[in-house]
């Protein structure tokens, strides 16, 4: 899974979101939007005018967004096989 914080210096959700992603254990890339002209281009052709802007494989978003670092901390867990079923399905089915 790829994930890559879009960020400008002393910037407060940005940090917020560097630490929800490293308590989640989830690796990132940072790319400074101060220093990297393409990048923030990137981030206005997606909309969005504040940092951090997040990009992952399957969304992204701006801001300190606690819920989609849950929800990319569900995935990151999660294995990548369409046929996985908890262990209580497989159980059930006999």
């Amino acid at each position: 899974m790829s994930v890559t914080v879009m960020t400008k210096p002393s910037c407060v959700q940005c940090t917020a979101t560097y630490r929800a992603l490293d308590a989640k254990g989830i690796e990132y890339d940072v790319i400074d939007l101060s220093q990297d002209d393409t990048a923030l281009a990137q981030a206005k052709e997606l909309g969005y005018l504040q940092a951090p802007v997040v990009i992952t494989d399957e969304d992204h978003w701006a801001g300190f967004r606690p819920d989609k670092i849950d929800e990319l901390a569900k995935r990151a867990i999660l294995p990548s096989d369409a046929t996985w079923r908890p262990a209580i399905a497989r159980a059930a089915e006999g």
